[in-house]
């Protein structure tokens, strides 16, 4: 069986979503989130609030990682699974893509930006 499955990504969805509500977040790297954010057209201070309402939209239909998922590398999540997700977003008004892993009961964001899918930068 090719790991994620639905139930599973399910499952993290519903825990991502769980992190941001309790703000149990972290971010990979801070200064790329935040440019990031601004060219998709909000502050960084309001990553929970944009990270809230996304998560509503996503499924694991518009699961775009790996099977099975890719292991993180960076040091405070290393070998966690890295899940991305490619969707039309209404709150982001574009084609978004969104990267995160779950680490015990945290979320840390890994990307958030317009989907570059075919030009090689994720």
């Amino acid at each position: 069986m090719n790991r994620p499955s639905y139930r599973e990504l399910n499952k993290k969805i519903k825990k991502a979503r769980k992190a941001v509500l309790t703000n149990r977040i972290s971010m990979v790297n801070p200064a790329s989130i935040a440019a990031d954010a601004l060219e998709l057209g909000y502050l960084v201070k309001d990553v929970l609030d944009v990270l809230a309402d996304i998560l509503k939209e996503i499924t694991p239909r518009e699961y775009a990682g790996q099977y099975p998922p890719q292991r993180a590398y960076e040091s405070d999540i290393l070998d966690t699974e890295l899940l991305a997700f490619r969707w039309e977003s209404k709150r982001l008004g574009g084609k978004i893509y969104l990267k995160f892993a779950i680490k015990e009961d945290r979320m840390w964001l890994v990307s958030l930006h317009q989907d570059r899918q075919g030009t090689g930068a994720e």
